[in-house]
């Protein structure tokens, strides 16, 4: 069966591609990482139609993520997942600072995956070890973000926030003058409230779940 412009009713080489990119919620440089090719050149000239997708590359895919399935990623035919395969319930998992991957989320290869589908709004999962907002028993939190537009920045919610000069995660609650927002910590003593102006920030995550990793 064609199409009126004469080409197959499968979906193209690209249209294969960007399916799974978008399923693992990386960028195009992430996603090359993450199935070990350092430059991802090979996926742009996918794109732009010089090449097919190759044995090799399936073989790459298919080994970092098990769920797709190997002969539709070659040709088209049957389902992106395996059988079994619950869609939309994997999220990337960082196990770095919060501000190595917010500073390198584009390039920054997951350290894996995590597979909680009642939380499949957020983008990725962060394993932060700030103590700054972390209950004083655990060793680290997995954060649950999503990013949001600074402009839609509500208070009393906790977000990451990223400035020219810091990224922070902190409660977010008006500041006095209207003009800013009052970062607060869970233990204030030691983390004392910062006020920064709203036009200041640049990108926001909201965590919208966090999960205590206890110590060993």
């Amino acid at each position: 069966m064609k199409t009126a412009k004469g080409r197959s009713n499968k979906q193209d080489n690209w249209e294969r591609m960007q399916m799974v990119i978008d399923w693992a919620r990386l960028s195009i440089n992430a996603f090359a990482k993450s199935i070990g090719i350092q430059r991802a050149e090979n996926l742009y000239n996918i794109k732009r139609g010089h090449y097919g997708i190759s044995s090799d590359l399936a073989d790459r895919v298919v080994a970092a993520y098990p769920e797709i399935d190997r002969t539709w990623l070659l040709s088209g035919m049957g389902t992106m997942l395996r059988d079994g395969t619950i869609a939309d319930s994997s999220l990337s998992f960082y196990n770095y600072d919060a501000e190595t991957v917010i500073a390198h989320i584009e390039s920054l290869a997951p350290s894996g995956r995590v597979n909680l589908p009642y939380m499949n709004n957020c983008d990725f999962v962060i394993r932060s070890f700030s103590r700054s907002m972390a209950d004083p028993q655990c060793a680290a939190s997995d954060l649950f973000v999503k990013r949001v537009n600074p402009e839609d920045i509500v208070q009393g919610n906790e977000y990451i926030l990223a400035t020219a000069d810091q990224t922070i995660w902190r409660k977010v609650r008006a500041a006095s003058d209207d003009e800013g927002w009052r970062l607060v910590s869970r233990n204030r003593e030691e983390y004392p409230d910062i006020v920064i102006a709203k036009s200041q920030v640049t990108k926001a995550w909201r965590v919208m779940a966090r999960l205590a990793v206890m110590a060993n």
